[in-house]
């Protein structure tokens, strides 16, 4: 993956720019476990403490190679991205976050990082009221899907206030087994799931779908579901990401598009017009 110079811009200085932008108010939720509050980090500790989640889960989990700071995984876009995290109020442990990058602010770099990994051309059009989610984990302790629900609810609230009607991000697969069951997935999905041609994107790495493929018929993992029956679909084949050792499915979701049946999970109780 190709890397941008890391601004010196602190994470302060973009706050004056939320003018542009609405940040939803911190919210509450209680399950049968725990205690959480979802909510847009506004200092730069809480920016840290998501940081310092993301080196847990993709640097030590994972075994990603990353280039920030011993201990955080920081990369360009932090300054530009709005970063949602849930927080166990009973430990006070960032346990969730996703990371949002809005048009103005993409703007501002000049790119999207999903640039990094796809030619996004088709999808210029859409940009002026899209933004692109990245960077999401969740706490090893916390996968039960109450978290990924909280931070969904997050993002939906974040761009109905916003006026935002697409969202685009990665969704990352595992490459343990050498890439075999994400070559099978997207074989899965093709037929079903690929956005109309008008929204296709482009690997300029592209996963060797022919030579992994086994033939294997797969379901998707947790995230790539979630994302399916909400009524979001794939951009194209994936890309390998060689950092973080995943092929990444570039993903796209309309508002528009939402599936009623689920669409609580992302929009509360405000359906779409």
């Amino acid at each position: 993956m190709r890397e941008l110079p890391t601004p010196t811009l602190p994470f302060a200085s973009i706050l004056p720019f939320e003018s542009r932008r609405r940040l939803p108010r911190t919210e509450e939720a209680v399950t049968a476990t725990h205690r959480l509050q979802v909510a847009w980090a506004r200092t730069d500790e809480e920016l840290r403490e998501a940081q310092r989640l993301r080196y847990q889960v993709f640097a030590e989990e994972m075994g990603a190679r990353l280039h920030g700071p011993v201990g955080l995984d920081v990369d360009a876009f932090d300054a530009y991205c709005d970063h949602l995290i849930v927080r166990d109020l009973d430990t006070l442990k960032v346990v969730g976050t996703y990371r949002v990058l809005p048009p103005h602010q993409a703007a501002r770099i000049g790119r999207l990082y999903a640039e990094s990994e796809f030619d996004v051309s088709r999808l210029t059009h859409l940009r002026t009221k899209m933004v692109e989610v990245g960077r999401s984990c969740v706490h090893a302790d916390y996968r039960s899907g109450s978290v990924i629900m909280s931070l969904w609810g997050g993002l939906g609230a974040y761009m109905q206030q916003n006026g935002y009607e697409t969202m685009l991000g990665c969704a990352s697969v595992a490459m343990a087994d050498g890439g075999h069951y994400a070559a099978n997935l997207y074989c899965s999905l093709r037929d079903e799931s690929l956005t109309p041609a008008e929204y296709r994107a482009f690997p300029h790495t592209p996963l060797p779908i022919d030579e992994l493929a086994t033939g294997t018929r797969v379901a998707p993992p947790p995230l790539v579901k979630g994302y399916l029956r909400l009524g979001a679909k794939i951009c194209g084949a994936p890309a390998w990401d060689p950092d973080f050792n995943t092929a990444d499915f570039l993903t796209l979701f309309r508002l528009s598009d939402i599936n009623a049946r689920y669409a609580r999970h992302f929009l509360g109780d405000a359906l779409p017009r």
